[in-house]
């Protein structure tokens, strides 16, 4: 079997490298030393290239201007992303074009994809539910009125919504009396919306998006089923590509440190203990790449196997959660005192990939959700 990378998917990470060549990871100021958000708005100079680079329509079919790509080629550009901290909603606003395109009506997917590739509009993705703990899709209600293309009403809560002040468009999961999920594409400025300031740990600003009564159009609001779990997985598939690019970069700042700095007149690199720490850490990274490339596999190959993409997708999680974190604790202690300097960018790193961390989830609940879907499809 060839497991290597298509030439179109190994064009689009050269692409992103090209244009996430000079891109500085502490461009803002630290989050250490800002009390509010590092900066009013994300980085547009870079999200401009990014379009014209055409790698904001990756995932987009040719009619609407895009490259017609898959998940496994976004999962390699976000990776690169993730090396210098690029400050782009590219995960969030790729994933809500995708899921447009895979499952929107036709008139909205014109009035979109060819604009959003283009850079022209901005879409982010409410996934983290009213506290962060629970499911995304029962913190917003949603009814539709009576008659054929009547509106919805959306009321609720979404926490945490990445790059919300910027976003022309947030798309919203609600469930429904019917028990089903749909999803919303709500625009940021539009009655019955508000905002609520947050901060990332990575020190940039959320948004705690609240409904209260807000009208959406029938044409605005995807009533499929499956929609929402499919653009769950893609969603945290890409936080597992950026887990691991950061972690990528991470370990290679430990190694370019600790084959400089010398103790007793040797590079620390060359001591045992220094050296093992940091194998262990390639083998996270390793673990966290292979279960990363079967689960966007299978979001683009789609179902087939007997176990559900949710197995797949729950494998990566159990390792980018676990893994960032270990890898960023090991660079700091590695570091000694340096990585705690904030003219040192190593702290930038730990406080995103505490982000990521959270944004994935507890290793033990991805475990347990794995076992439940083990024990539901037998795999004999």
């Amino acid at each position: 079997m060839d497991f290597t990378f298509s030439e179109e998917q190994q064009a689009a990470a050269e692409a992103a490298r090209g244009v996430f060549a000079d891109v500085a990871p502490d461009a803002v100021p630290s989050p250490a030393l800002t009390t509010g958000a590092v900066a009013d708005e994300f980085d547009r100079a870079l999200w401009a290239r990014l379009a014209d680079a055409d790698l904001l329509s990756l995932l987009s079919a040719e009619e609407y201007g895009g490259a017609g790509l898959d998940a496994v080629a976004l999962c390699l550009v976000l990776r690169e992303s993730a090396k210098v901290l690029a400050r782009v909603p590219l995960l969030e606003s790729s994933a809500a074009m995708a899921a447009v395109q895979t499952y929107g009506g036709p008139e909205l997917r014109a009035e979109l994809l060819e604009r959003a590739g283009r850079g022209e509009v901005v879409l982010t993705v409410a996934a983290s539910g009213r506290t962060g703990h629970d499911p995304a899709e029962l913190a917003v209600t949603a009814r539709q009125e009576e008659g054929e293309g009547a509106d919805w009403i959306l009321d609720g809560v979404q926490t945490a919504v990445p790059w919300a002040y910027d976003a022309d468009y947030v798309v919203v999961p609600a469930h429904t009396a019917a028990d089903r999920t749909v999803l919303a594409l709500v625009p940021r400025a539009h009655d019955g919306v508000a905002l609520g300031e947050q901060f990332s740990t990575s020190g940039e600003r959320l948004g705690e998006l609240r409904l209260e009564s807000a009208r959406i159009a029938a044409r605005d609001v995807i009533d499929v089923e499956g929609a929402w779990e499919w653009l769950r997985d893609l969603l945290t598939t890409g936080t597992c590509a950026l887990a691991l690019g950061l972690g990528e970069r991470v370990l290679r700042m430990s190694s370019e440190y600790t084959s400089k700095r010398e103790q007793f007149g040797f590079p620390v690199a060359t001591f045992q203990a220094v050296a093992v720490q940091a194998a262990d850490r390639y083998i996270d990274l390793r673990a966290m790449e292979v279960t990363l490339w079967q689960a966007a596999w299978r979001i683009g190959a789609g179902a087939g196997d007997t176990l559900p993409v949710a197995g797949d997708v729950a494998v990566a999680k159990i390792w980018a959660s676990e893994g960032v974190r270990r890898v960023v604790q090991t660079a700091q202690h590695l570091h000694g005192g340096f990585g705690a300097d904030v003219d040192y960018p190593l702290h930038r790193y730990h406080a995103w990939a505490k982000h990521l961390e959270l944004s994935l989830g507890p290793a033990a609940a991805h475990e347990e959700a794995l076992g439940d879907l083990l024990a539901a499809h037998s795999l004999g």
